[in-house]
């Protein structure tokens, strides 16, 4: 049914090679914009109107929601409406104002989501601050950077994290003056903030400096900056990147236009669980979505093993995840199947194989197999909460076999999206109901310009017939530049594009799939140019690696690479072929280790890779790659030199022993 649709349209012709510059493919846009993008409403200039305008439509609606705390135990979601929500702004906005923060002043804020966060955000919009999130996961280092980079005066912070804000005296001291605490704060924290001239204010005291005074609210314009995301970059200090308002409407608009034209648009009815952090462009946006309809945003309780537990409490209607957390949720659901005894598996696999059927055909997956539905994934549903119908995975791709499996037994619509802070999260959405769009990030949003460049070094042609290249994106939703960064900004913004840096095919259908990145290039010492990404994605295939870290060096001919092995396949074939010990120990074994290359070899093959692309030398590491020593950044994507730094070792004794089969 699916097959002579297409997404996209033409409206500027492919450039030849020239004067040394690449050739450039044909640019795209949505098919629905093809007369011209939407412009966004009259009287929307900033993100604080479209905060402004919900309050006036739906005052009582429940805003934002947290979870009572009773015993210890995580209890039922307490709600604050729209105007209430808006009446504490006012007083925080007061309360900022009354510490001679004014417009165009930085506001960093620091902590997991929750109401205070998005008050705070909104005491900025309102008052034209430069919202500057610090986050949880960049470490004191990076805060301390951040905190001196941004110039920030004043500082929002969850209770947990005032200590790290501290440590970074002394080199924030001339800068930060004021620290409010999302609760309280003790007399020693106290102290060491007054010795470098700085005042901590409890939440309540906070809000009691602005009581008695009144502040005219500023004007703004769509091209102020409402926020300035630092991104944790895979190499070098975080940059910062500014963000318009018009750059956050933009996206609304755009995500409104392309629902609406599916007939699935966001209403006050939905529910959106705000897990995801907010100092990340993905969560922020949404929120700022859900918040332009009406709609009601609840906060999970800061343990992501309980995450499933606010999902059933609040029963939200859209979830945001990364692919971790839906890895876990499909591997969650598996262990369950498996363990449910015979005639029950075969009656799920059975349904399963059904729905999938027909939603192959092109049926909606509503209409695939409803009895089905309601007999057999009504549980899963359940377990979801009973009301989802959106699950948006964003951050790094979702392996094609989870999200077809979740996309026939949740009952929702599972899309992935491409974006990244500098385009302000949405360029790309794949749609419902196109089962051909699994791997694929689906069509450009309504709002942006998409053409490939071609990558000669790496054989990348945007002329060919399957159009591959650098992704370029202009419009409206970019970045305004990285902060202090004029420099950063030329590399990647060319004549109103933006280069993406990540490399894309086209498919037929105009929607696009994400191959590889530009610049993981090994040149091995035959001259051969490997990119690393890509093999990376394909030995991923082999279900018996969780994760792989592939490098080859310039001084050799052949590559190596560092696994995390799936620890239940391996200690099932440990088992089964008597090899002893803990985890550690079968990672150490020579029989762990060939059986291991064995199998990506056997998957090099399937995917008919070249002699050059085959790994020829693995270190089995037990231990996930994490965050804790580096080697990942908060959206899980590889920091490649900090893996080969911690890797030094064993990289030089596979090299060594040559162990070439």
């Amino acid at each position: 049914m699916a097959e002579n649709k297409k997404f996209i349209i033409e409206i500027e012709k492919a450039r030849e090679a020239k004067d040394g510059k690449p050739s450039i493919g044909p640019v795209y846009r949505n098919a629905i914009v093809k007369d011209g993008f939407r412009p966004l409403p009259q009287g929307l200039e900033s993100c604080w109107d479209s905060f402004c305008q919900s309050v006036e439509k739906y005052p009582n609606n429940q805003m934002l929601g947290e979870r009572e705390m009773v015993d210890g135990k995580a209890g039922q979601y307490v709600w604050l409406t729209y105007k209430e929500v808006y009446d504490l702004v006012l007083a925080v906005g007061a309360s900022v104002r009354s510490c001679g923060v004014t417009q165009g002043d930085k506001c960093g804020i620091y902590g997991a989501n929750c109401t205070r966060w998005v008050v705070s955000m909104q005491a900025c919009n309102a008052h034209g601050l430069y919202c500057v999130p610090l986050y949880d996961t960049l470490g004191a280092g990076a805060v301390e950077y951040i905190i001196c980079h941004a110039e920030i005066s004043i500082a929002f912070v969850e209770e947990t994290k005032i200590s790290e804000l501290l440590k970074t005296f002394p080199s924030s001291e001339k800068y930060l003056k004021t620290i409010v605490s999302f609760g309280e704060a003790t007399q020693e924290q106290r102290e060491v903030a007054a010795n470098f001239g700085t005042n901590i204010y409890s939440w309540s005291e906070f809000l009691l400096l602005g009581k008695s005074k009144r502040y005219d609210i500023p004007l703004k314009k769509k091209t102020d900056i409402c926020t300035i995301m630092y991104t944790s970059g895979t190499t070098g200090d975080p940059k910062g990147v500014m963000i318009s308002n018009e750059s956050i409407l933009s996206v609304i608009s755009g995500v409104n236009h392309h629902l609406e034209s599916i007939n699935e648009e966001f209403s006050e009815a939905d529910v959106f669980l705000s897990y995801l952090p907010l100092a990340h462009i993905f969560d922020r946006v949404i929120e700022e979505l859900f918040i332009s309809k009406g709609a009601s945003i609840g906060f999970w309780h800061k343990d992501i093993k309980k995450l499933l537990d606010d999902i059933k409490e609040l029963k939200p209607t859209v979830l945001c995840a990364v692919p971790r957390v839906l890895d876990k949720i499909y591997t969650g659901l598996m262990e369950k199947i498996s363990s449910a005894g015979v005639i029950r598996q075969t009656l799920f696999n059975a349904a399963y194989a059904y729905k999938l059927h027909n939603m192959s055909k092109g049926y909606k997956h509503s209409e695939a197999a409803p009895k089905i539905d309601k007999l057999v994934f009504k549980k899963v549903r359940e377990g979801l909460g009973g009301k989802l119908r959106l699950i948006l995975s964003g951050a790094a791709p979702l392996s094609p076999n989870v999200e077809t499996y979740l996309r026939v037994v949740t009952c929702a619509h599972v899309l992935q999206g491409y974006g990244l802070t500098e385009t302000c999260a949405g360029s790309f959405v794949a749609r419902p109901d196109e089962l051909s769009m699994v791997a694929t990030v689906g069509p450009p949003l309504p709002v942006v310009d998409i053409r490939l460049e071609s990558i000669p070094d790496m054989e990348y042609n945007a002329l060919s017939s399957t159009s591959r290249g650098e992704i370029c994106i202009r419009g409206k939703c970019l970045f305004s530049g990285y902060y202090k960064r004029e420099d950063l900004t030329k590399e990647v913004m060319i004549d109103g594009w933006f280069h993406t840096g990540d490399v894309g095919e086209w498919q037929p259908d105009g929607s696009l799939k994400i191959i590889d990145r530009k610049k993981n290039i090994f040149k091995l010492s035959q001259g051969e140019y490997v990119s690393v990404e890509n093999l990376e994605g394909i030995y991923s295939l082999a279900s018996t690696i969780d994760s792989i870290w592939i490098y080859g060096s310039s001084y050799e001919s052949f590559l190596v690479a560092v696994v995390n092995p799936n620890l239940d396949s391996l200690e099932r074939w440990a088992e089964e072929n008597k090899v002893d010990g803990d985890v550690s120990a079968i990672c150490k074994d020579t029989r762990a280790i060939d059986y291991i290359l064995t199998e990506l070899t056997k998957t090099g093959k399937e995917n008919k890779l070249k002699g050059f692309e085959f790994i020829k030398g693995v270190y089995l590491e037990p231990v996930p790659f994490d965050m804790e020593r580096d080697l990942i950044t908060p959206t899980y994507k590889k920091k490649r030199n900090k893996f080969l730094k911690y890797y030094q070792k064993p990289i030089e004794d596979m090299y060594k022993n040559k162990n070439t089969k």
